[in-house]
């Protein structure tokens, strides 16, 4: 991806934010920690409860992520914020196959032992939420509570984020669905630059937004890897706007979630066009333990549309 603004219908991060102040700490006032042979960025903000946010994309980085930091202020709770591998100010891979889900996973544990924390809160948001739900599938004795935020429990809803959101191009933008159509009959593919390109059209807000309004650019990170495009290619597949592949084609949490023993939040937003709403209510089947809690006014990012309602349900979530 050449162009660092580019939408991919299935980048499924807080990849625009509203526009605020930067967060000059976030490229500052981190340290590296060496975890499974990479050197990974991470940010702690305030003292408490240690909780991990964990990014979307897959290929985001932390910095979007940041007015989650009002957290630290309305409870106990410590925010750590991280780069994962080939992300933002950490490391990147030699050879992208390096980059996998269970990478991602492993490297929460390695994190938590970096830390030298005992049991850990997870927030993962989007494609986060893969890694916190395999986290804590793997490593539940370890996992104190677990917040899946407008999250995937399988390949097959990863695969209905695609199908909605070229649906919604298609009706919404014809003009940008012709021209991309037309490319792809020429051979282009998802990974490839012009695809790319014309996607990139798209406004943020028409897929991942209640209120576009909220949403702007002033928020990204000014890292030399905003977005690793080869990374999101690698674990997604070459066409996985279109046909998810590799690691996102086969991950699949749906039997697992029933057994899953700590605190569980689900978080849902009825304007979400990616992690569609008649997908996350199936959450209730699949992990009926779980509170689940649809925001109204909510696209893909409750925490920018509607603040003031996720944040305190988070504070009091944790106190269980």
């Amino acid at each position: 991806m050449k162009k660092l603004l580019t939408l991919l219908p299935a980048l499924l991060i807080c990849f625009a934010l509203t526009a605020q102040t930067p967060f000059p700490s976030s490229q500052t006032d981190g340290q590296y920690y060496t975890i499974n042979g990479a050197k990974l960025w991470v940010v702690t903000v305030g003292k408490g409860e240690p909780l991990i946010i964990i990014p979307g994309g897959p290929g985001g980085n932390h910095y979007s992520y940041r007015n989650f930091d009002s957290l630290s202020v309305k409870g106990n709770i410590q925010l750590i914020y991280f780069d994962a591998f080939g992300r933002g100010k950490s490391d990147t891979a030699k050879n992208v196959k390096e980059y996998t889900l269970a990478r991602d996973i492993e490297d929460i544990e390695g994190l938590r032992k970096a830390l030298h924390l005992n049991k850990i809160n997870l927030l993962g948001h989007s494609y986060g939420s893969l890694v916190a739900q395999g986290y804590a599938i793997k490593y539940g004795q370890n996992t104190s509570h677990l917040i899946i935020a407008n999250g995937f429990h399988s390949y097959a809803m990863w695969q209905e984020n695609d199908d909605n959101s070229n649906h919604e191009i298609r009706v919404g933008y014809p003009e940008i669905w012709e021209e991309l159509m037309a490319a792809r009959k020429k051979g282009a593919i998802s990974s490839s630059d012009n695809h790319q390109d014309i996607y990139g059209r798209v406004p943020y807000g028409f897929l991942y937004a209640y209120n576009p309004d909220k949403f702007g650019r002033s928020g990204r990170a000014p890292y030399p890897n905003p977005f690793n495009t080869k990374l999101y290619y690698q674990m997604v597949g070459k066409d996985g706007d279109f046909i998810v592949g590799n690691d996102i084609g086969h991950f699949d949490f749906r039997k697992q979630l029933k057994n899953l023993k700590m605190p569980i939040l689900i978080v849902a937003g009825r304007y979400d066009r990616v992690a569609v709403p008649w997908m996350q209510v199936q959450y209730k089947k699949f992990c009926p333990q779980a509170q689940f809690v649809m925001f109204e006014k909510s696209g893909h990012n409750p925490q920018v549309e509607e603040p003031e309602k996720e944040f305190p349900l988070i504070v009091d979530f944790l106190a269980k």
